[in-house]
């Protein structure tokens, strides 16, 4: 029966992975991505995964600390589907999510990297 239960669970979360993946170069999702780890250099390599991956990084830069733990996704608009395409794609899980609408903003997601950025899908040591 737990099994069953932990079978069927895991089966739609990796099914809504699935699709949001797959909805993810359908959609133009802009992004910007802020170092809040103070590693050199792993923004930029998020960066290159998130765009060769066809997501539109329209800034990159440092967040205004370096004390971030656990890395963050930020929805900055109502499309807060965006916000999770964009955890699916790293391996972020959904309660990384935050929502802090904004009509000012002209993008559709922050990233802030934190300090757990070995865990993310594009930064994982091999």
């Amino acid at each position: 029966m737990v099994y069953i239960t932990f079978n069927s669970v895991s089966e739609r979360f990796i099914n809504s992975n699935e699709e949001l993946l797959s909805d993810i170069s359908k959609s133009k999702i802009q992004v910007e991505v802020l170092n809040g780890c103070g590693v050199s250099g792993v923004a930029d390599k998020l960066t290159d995964f998130l765009r060769v991956n066809k997501v539109d990084v329209v800034n990159l830069g440092n967040y205004r600390s370096f004390d971030i733990e656990k890395s963050i996704i930020i929805s900055r608009n109502e499309e807060i589907i965006n916000a999770e395409r964009i955890a699916a794609l790293v391996g972020l899980d959904k309660n990384s999510i935050i929502s802090q609408t904004n009509p000012d903003y002209l993008l559709d997601v922050t990233f802030i990297l934190g300090k757990d950025y070995r865990n993310l899908v594009p930064l994982k040591k091999r």
